[in-house]
């Protein structure tokens, strides 16, 4: 396999390292509402488990505050249930057609419990991306040992994989102080 094949798929992976824990800050609370922190909740549904977002609309007419219109006005129960079951804090009010979440203000002790959620999921990021790195550098090196590549060319791919190391870790850190700031901003 080619040097710059190796590098392309080493990129690739730590891309999508860097996605999972952007998609999953973002079902950490913050001051306001998102839809995404309801979004991936399972709800059991017709015999099977099926995510909030493929049941109902979830939609934030106000900064503190979620609606959720489901699809079958008979799964509002099945939906409200899977919520309080999720331990989010949150307390849906049932209305005829739909479900209100207001979400209360966050208590300084709480915020500085999510931004230690949130320093476990960048760190967890950090390492998928070394995991790749050192996936790459054994394929570097098995590569070299199998004689498709030079000595010169491993050396030059191990460059480039610690580049992209460097780089994805940097941009881990930059989301993490991002989600950082937004979680203590009151």
């Amino acid at each position: 396999m080619p040097v710059d094949d190796i590098l392309l798929e080493a990129e690739e992976k730590m891309q999508k390292s860097e996605e999972v824990m952007v998609n999953d800050f973002s079902g950490i609370r913050t001051g306001k509402a998102s839809p995404a922190l309801l979004e991936n909740i399972m709800v059991e549904a017709y015999g099977s488990q099926m995510r909030i977002r493929e049941m109902a609309g979830i939609t934030t007419p106000e900064p503190r505050c979620l609606l959720i219109q489901p699809w079958d006005l008979g799964t509002i129960g099945m939906i409200d249930k899977a919520i309080q079951k999720a331990n989010l804090g949150l307390n849906p009010m049932v209305d005829k057609k739909f479900l209100r979440i207001v979400l209360p203000e966050l208590s300084e002790e709480r915020r500085i419990e999510f931004t230690k959620v949130v320093k476990k999921m960048a760190e967890d990021g950090r390492v998928a991306v070394r995991h790749v790195r050192r996936d790459a550098i054994d394929t570097l090196k098995k590569e070299t040992k199998d004689g498709t590549i030079t000595e010169d060319e491993q050396s030059h791919g191990e460059k480039e994989v610690q580049k992209l190391t460097d780089k994805f870790v940097a941009n881990i850190d930059a989301h993490m102080k991002k989600k950082e700031t937004e979680i203590m901003t009151v």
